[in-house]
């Protein structure tokens, strides 16, 4: 018999995203990030490098362990992301939210009710067409075009793309950043 240990978010290591990198700029500098769904912690941990103050949120406490190991100033919670009693108020709201590499439809509009009134939300997963590169494959994990500009109907879109990438892997990918509406960053 073949045992076989399920692969943990801490088992994969990848750099931050470009397009994280890129936006996170428009975050107050020091302020306080969101890293929703967080996974590995690459986000969160190259955050608290740039001097962000992070929480770091998933299921996975073998990924939240390794990253408060690495960089203990991370706050780490572990909660389950599609339960229906998803309620984050007791986090407060954030200068940015950042979520890439996970999409759970139901919630996504609530994403913007983290952010303070000068918060940054920085998303960016895969969408349709990606099932010609690879997982995710199934159409429930993945944007529908333009779909990101849906769910954030109330906000300012600074940037947003519906492309296929080729970096860190081929992949076709939709990313946006927004503000609430009465925001005033350039």
């Amino acid at each position: 018999m073949i045992t076989v240990k399920p692969i943990s978010h801490a088992d994969i290591t990848v750099g931050p995203s470009a397009w994280v990198q890129t936006h996170a700029a428009k975050i107050v500098p020091g302020g306080r990030v969101l890293d929703y769904a967080c996974g590995s912690g690459r986000h969160s941990l190259w955050l608290a490098q740039q001097g962000f103050e992070v929480v770091a949120i998933d299921r996975d406490q073998t990924s939240l362990d390794q990253i408060t190991s690495q960089q203990a100033s991370i706050h780490t919670e572990n909660i389950d992301l599609e339960s229906a009693s998803w309620s984050l108020d007791y986090l407060g709201t954030f200068d940015a939210v950042v979520v890439t590499n996970y999409l759970y439809r139901p919630f996504l509009k609530k994403l913007p009710t983290l952010l303070n009134s000068q918060g940054v939300l920085i998303y960016e997963t895969f969408a349709l067409g990606n099932e010609a590169f690879g997982k995710p494959s199934n159409p429930d994990f993945l944007l529908k075009p333009n779909e990101l500009l849906g769910f954030s109907e109330n906000m300012q879109i600074l940037a947003f793309e519906d492309r296929f990438i080729n970096e860190p892997k081929p992949a076709c990918i939709q990313r946006i950043c927004a503000v609430p509406l009465q925001s005033n960053h350039d």
